[in-house]
């Protein structure tokens, strides 16, 4: 798999966790399942790679709270593009018993709009992310 990319594409997204053992688990199977693979392991921190991006997830002693606030300024969710509309089911399906809450259940999977087919995903520390269909 090839790490070059055009200048502009993401580098990596770090994001903190507050307990990185409790976080590992639902983030791992997710990102296995979008075709991620381990790049890095450290005491705090664990990272996945797809091609020239990586994702870090890490539990640092500076952080602040100990729960995600996606409706505080900053990051409110990571959106990934999924193959089809079967996969956005597949994944969202699977997701509850690998450590995610399906979000907005009553409007899934539009819960973005009629023309939008996509699962949204909480896990307990409070971190969303959004599985978007290709279409």
């Amino acid at each position: 798999m090839s790490t070059e990319a055009p200048a502009g594409t993401l580098h990596h997204l770090e994001i903190w966790v507050p307990d990185l053992e409790r976080a590992v688990a639902p983030w791992q199977w997710l990102l296995h399942e979008l075709g991620y693979t381990p790049f890095q392991s450290w005491e705090n921190g664990r990272s996945w790679r797809l091609g020239p991006t990586y994702l870090v997830f890490e539990q640092s002693p500076a952080l602040t709270a100990a729960r995600h606030d996606r409706c505080a300024p900053g990051l409110n969710h990571l959106a990934f593009h999924v193959r089809d509309r079967q996969t956005v089911d597949t994944l969202a399906e699977r997701a509850v018993g690998n450590g995610w809450t399906l979000m907005f259940p009553e409007r899934h999977p539009h819960a973005g709009g009629e023309q939008h087919y996509a699962a949204y995903l909480e896990n307990s520390d409070g971190f969303e992310v959004e599985l978007v269909a290709l279409p």
